[in-house]
């Protein structure tokens, strides 16, 4: 005789109901607080209905793949990261690099934050360094904050050490083939970050 499939629990399908008004993504203490038990949210779990991101982050296994994982998950579990350097410069098509690590921005002073996958790099920005030029952009129903490409060019500059003179420079020219340049945008990130008198001769030469 053909075995019947088992009907999900009314718990689980409530469960899922919840998750489907949360964009399908829900941290184990906002599951909580949502009314979803501890026993039905590690049953799912366990039985693949929902997919674990990180610690104690989950999603629902049926949503569709999420369009860039790593930056979605980071700005879930780190909610005042600004997605910087390398990866902005990678959002915003401004660099041949593959980031081997999410980089991101906290205000100085800030706790560590554990993220056990993806890897992430944090660096310290200080007053408007950190509050400036921030844009925020929705990926799959999630907010991420990430800066724009004119403040992630100055803050290239400013890491120059860190990221590469070369690579600083490289996206300033793809960003001058690609965009309009924004001269006063430019300038104005590039004092906001103290590198102006650094960043000046090669935007002269871009113009």
């Amino acid at each position: 005789m053909p075995t019947q499939k088992t009907r999900p629990s009314k718990a689980v399908a409530r469960a899922r109901t919840i998750f489907r008004a949360r964009r399908g993504i829900l941290r184990a203490a906002e599951a909580l607080r949502a009314g979803i038990h501890p026993r039905t949210l590690y049953a799912m779990r366990d039985s693949g209905v929902l997919e674990r991101l990180g610690r104690g982050l989950y999603r629902l296994a049926e949503a569709p793949p999420l369009g860039d994982p790593d930056l979605i998950t980071v700005a879930l579990k780190v909610p005042d990261a600004v997605i910087c350097l390398i990866s902005a410069l990678a959002f915003h098509d401004l660099t041949t690099q593959i980031p081997h690590a999410v980089s991101i921005a906290l205000p100085t002073g800030s706790w560590t934050p554990r993220v056990e996958h993806p890897p992430v790099e944090v660096h310290e920005f200080g007053g408007n360094a950190y509050s400036e030029g921030v844009e925020t952009h929705e990926m799959d129903g999630v907010p991420v904050r990430i800066y724009s490409p004119e403040k992630t060019l100055a803050d290239c500059f400013r890491f120059r050490n860190k990221v590469g003179l070369d690579t600083a420079v490289e996206a300033l020219r793809t960003y001058g083939e690609r965009r309009k340049v924004n001269v006063s945008a430019l300038m104005h990130f590039a004092a906001v970050c103290r590198v102006a008198r650094v960043m000046r001769p090669y935007l002269e030469a871009l113009l």
